[in-house]
């Protein structure tokens, strides 16, 4: 073995003895020194099994084997089975050092917790929620027990990256910093990822105040084998005048029972009610053919002890077992060896396909991804966005960023996170029982993570804390928690920063359709997909958690709807380009490789052709019948934005996957208002925010306590791109 392997504590020498391997890998080896030197944050990117973990703790666990009070080594994940799984792999290793290691999450058995209370030391892993409960409510013990901290490792760091609960993440590491005396001798982080999109600017999300220098090390053995088919699928046009006929829904999961059965794997659906509706059918098939039942659906609200058995049983890889999930399973809990991992409609992002398609292909056998994609068959009332085949090609967009382009979508780091701001104000009170502003501003913003928020802001926020009392300040000068703080700091629920979308129902008339989460940008007035069909919304109840709509004409209603994520610029412009060229093949050598069925084939050609046809390329405003169609060929903060301006200039729009349709209106007409608008001076995203009601702006857990205008600024940041948008209009209407 190599020279970096004698650096290792013997008794680690001996463990991976035991384990067979004749060699470290390349990230492992290459992590050792900066590891050990301990005066640097390490970056470790490297595809899903490549041996991240180890990389980090083998020397971590070297250079904290001696150390007897307190804990040597935080690790932070964003799921509690992530915890789970990891506590069993470093089982053995810490057996070997005779080091403790303590699981510490909500369902973490309190005899574990108790011995690590009254003896820290050795490896705690933990949830951001969790760290976030011990620092409020008992700062003396993390004050006592992480003094002699030597490393900070954050599992999945791409989960957290721009979210809500990563800047709550980041906020927490200089809280546990100041209170143990380390701002000015900060303690190393290591992040260990497989998709992080512009490397060079990781660092930065890990260490926003850059008190530390940060080495990243990247895995130069890319993934041998990756082998991905696409499959075509057609929602018949009325399926109840055809009973021969099955939906679209049927023949996948008829496909994916003929697919799966008898071996391991993974089915990505998307959304809950998917993911219970694929699950249901798959069972009911299995009671068809009287075979014992293999598929079982896995998703955030599902009971803890149904999931649990789930990945137990996807571990022993004794039963053959398909899960039906959302997100849940993406990120990495070690699942064994699953076959292969199919996704049911088009992915949330690039980022998301890639995690995805780590899952399978473990162990030397090639990574196999099945996309299964259906569209709605065609009549003649049929829309120009179904026409197109929008989900197909977005599939197909983000297959070929993966696999040519190897690119990911990078956070978005501009945002001010005023939700998770105030969260904080309200934590670090009531941590510290009472603080000044002053303090306050230099922890959160100068040493912390806010970079965005000016001291104007700040005062804004806190006077409007003090109104709604939240917060009060004593004679003193010195802020402590309000009546309303307390309520809020007293709740369990106060130490997460998410929130899930807000469940709306749909009533049409005096019948209840079901419910949908709000996650999108939804307005009176507005035509939305529901059930399959067109709804157009009469009003929103906020209150009462009510959308109300009527049913409403315009030929079957385009399938592919989008979601809530926010897709990105390069996607589209990645989709522009296929229909532009009519291929999407991937180039090997010399020859081009077909990875879709025959009946997607048909499907994408159809969409290819009414793209010549409608010469989308040269006229991105098409006129079909009373309506317009607005093609950028931009991410969802351009349409967002073109949308909006267009709402104020007294047009109907919705938009679908990128596509703005605007009702009854001209296609020269809505590209005069466009450029006018762009001529004279487009309203900022603050501007367009405020076309909102206040309840449309409520998405983050918090907002509902911000003061109106910073709302307003913070939603129009997330939602809005006016330079993006004018600059588009300038340069493809004028």
């Amino acid at each position: 073995m190599i020279e970096g392997y004698q650096r290792l504590d013997k008794r680690v020498q001996k463990w991976l003895f035991n384990q067979g391997w004749p060699d470290l890998r390349e990230i492992q080896k290459r992590a050792i020194a900066p590891i050990l030197s301990g005066d640097r944050d390490v970056l470790i990117s490297a595809s899903t099994a490549a041996g991240k973990t180890e990389a980090f703790f083998l020397p971590a666990c070297s250079a904290i084997n001696d150390d007897e009070n307190g804990f040597g080594i935080l690790y932070i994940s964003p799921l509690k089975a992530l915890i789970n799984d990891q506590y069993r792999r470093l089982e053995s290793l810490s057996e070997m050092l005779d080091m403790q290691v303590t699981p510490w999450h909500g369902d973490s058995p309190q005899s574990k917790k108790k011995k690590a209370r009254n003896n820290p030391s050795g490896i705690l892993l933990i949830t951001p929620e969790s760290l976030e409960s011990l620092l409020v409510r008992e700062p003396g013990w993390i004050k006592q027990s992480f003094t002699s901290l030597k490393y900070i490792v954050i599992d999945e760091f791409h989960a957290f990256i721009g979210t809500e609960r990563g800047q709550q993440l980041l906020s927490l590491l200089t809280r546990l910093e100041h209170i143990t005396g380390r701002i000015s001798n900060p303690i190393p982080r290591v992040a260990l990822s497989a998709t992080l999109g512009e490397l060079e600017k990781v660092p930065l999300s890990l260490r926003p105040n850059k008190s530390l220098p940060c080495e990243t090390i990247t895995s130069s053995q890319h993934q041998s084998t990756i082998k991905v088919q696409v499959k075509g699928y057609l929602e018949p046009v009325d399926i109840m005048a055809d009973e021969a006929r099955t939906s679209a829904e049927q023949q996948i999961c008829q496909e994916i029972f003929r697919l799966c059965r008898g071996d391991s794997h993974l089915v990505f659906a998307n959304s809950r009610s998917r993911t219970e509706s694929i699950a249901a059918q798959l069972s009911d098939l299995c009671e068809q053919h009287v075979v014992p039942n293999e598929f079982y659906p896995h998703h955030g609200s599902l009971a803890k002890e149904l999931r649990e058995d789930l990945e137990s049983r996807l571990q022993k890889e004794t039963l053959p077992t398909t899960a039906i999930c959302t997100m849940t399973l993406e990120l990495g809990i070690d699942i064994g060896k699953v076959s292969s991992v199919i996704q049911v409609t088009a992915p949330h992002s690039v980022s998301s396909l890639r995690q995805r398609l780590g899952r399978s292909g473990r162990r030397n056998s090639p990574s196999i991804l099945r996309m299964l994609i259906a569209e709605n068959e065609l009549n003649d009332k049929s829309n120009i966005v179904d026409g197109l085949r929008l989900e197909l090609v977005q599939s197909l967009a983000m297959i070929r960023l993966l696999i040519v382009e190897n690119w990911f979508e990078p956070a978005d780091t501009e945002q001010m996170h005023l939700s998770t701001f105030l969260h904080q104000i309200l934590a670090v009170i009531a941590q510290w029982g009472s603080i000044r502003a002053d303090q306050l501003y230099s922890l959160l913003c100068e040493q912390g993570s806010f970079k965005e928020i000016s001291i104007q802001h700040f005062k804004q926020l806190l006077s409007h804390m003090g109104t709604v009392q939240l917060i009060q300040q004593l004679n003193s000068g010195e802020l402590v928690v309000g009546i309303e703080g307390e309520r809020l700091t007293n709740s369990y629920t106060f130490y997460a920063v998410f929130k899930t979308p807000e469940e709306f129902r749909i009533v049409a008339g005096s019948k209840t359709l079901g419910t949908l989460p709000v996650d999108s940008l939804i307005l009176k007035d507005q035509h939305i997909i529901f059930g399959g069909r067109r709804w157009k919304v009469t009003d929103i109840d906020d209150e009462k958690k009510v959308i109300y709509v009527t049913s409403t004409k315009g030929g079957k209603p385009p399938k592919f709807n989008g979601s809530g994520m926010s897709i990105h610029d390069r996607v589209r412009k990645e989709m522009l380009s296929i229909y532009r060229n009519g291929d999407y093949r991937i180039e090997v050598g010399n020859q081009k490789i077909d990875f879709v069925d025959n009946l997607g084939r048909r499907l994408f050609q159809e969409g290819a052709y009414l793209f010549k046809e409608a010469d989308l390329e040269k006229q991105p405003v098409y006129q079909s019948g009373k309506h317009s169609y607005i093609f950028s060929w931009m991410g969802d903060k351009v349409v967002n934005t073109l949308t909006i301006l267009l709402i104020r200039s007294g047009y109907v729009c919705s938009n679908f996957a990128g596509v703005i349709e605007v009702q009854n209106s001209n296609a020269d007409d809505i590209k005069n208002c466009l450029i006018d608008m762009a001529n004279d001076v487009l309203p900022d995203e603050i501007e367009l925010a405020e076309t909102l009601s206040i309840q449309q702006k409520l998405v983050e857990k918090y907002d509902e306590y911000l003061p109106e205008d910073l709302l307003t600024e913070g939603y129009g940041r997330k939602a809005f791109n006016s330079a993006a948008a004018k600059q588009w209009i300038l340069g493809n209407l004028a």
